[in-house]
């Protein structure tokens, strides 16, 4: 793995696991980064962001229903039964955090990174695709022993 894709990956390590640190007061184990195209995600909701300006892409958090629902009701303190609107705004939140977090990583950098606002997506079988040519770095994490996903695919503009 080459030196930039790791740091990029230990940047997508420390970033969420300060938000989730702080914002849920959980500590999750990350796993190996992986770099490279990717295939099916085992996830019923997907939270993604554009990034623009001097990095393209796109960070999205991927998670199984069980690992979505956890995470919801760790955020908002409350049981959660559904994949509903709350979901899909705690997930997207929490997207936006993370994103904010390598936003930072980027500037130091001396890269000026633009974010959207967090779309979400609820089902069962779906796959993200585009930006041809990106690179891709994908981070799996590990909450109460169920495992999702972060992922960008970005390209910096030169």
């Amino acid at each position: 793995m080459n030196e930039k894709v790791m740091n990029v990956g230990q940047a997508i390590i420390e970033g969420t696991q300060d938000v989730f640190s702080t914002m849920l007061m959980v500590e999750l184990e990350a796993g190996e980064p992986i770099e490279g195209h990717g295939g099916e995600v085992d996830s019923n909701v997907t939270s993604m962001l554009g990034l623009g300006k001097d990095i393209r892409g796109m960070l999205a958090v991927h998670c199984p229903e069980a690992v979505a629902k956890d995470i919801t009701g760790t955020f908002l303190g409350m049981k959660v039964e559904e994949l509903d609107e709350d979901v899909k705004d705690a997930i997207g939140e929490i997207a936006n955090m993370i994103a904010g977090n390598l936003k930072i990583f980027f500037q130091e950098h001396d890269k000026d990174v633009a974010l959207a606002i967090p779309t979400s997506v609820v089902g069962k079988s779906f796959r993200t695709s585009g930006m041809f040519g990106a690179q891709r770095v994908a981070v799996p994490f590990s909450m109460n022993g169920a495992t999702f996903l972060v992922e960008l695919k970005y390209m910096e503009v030169i």
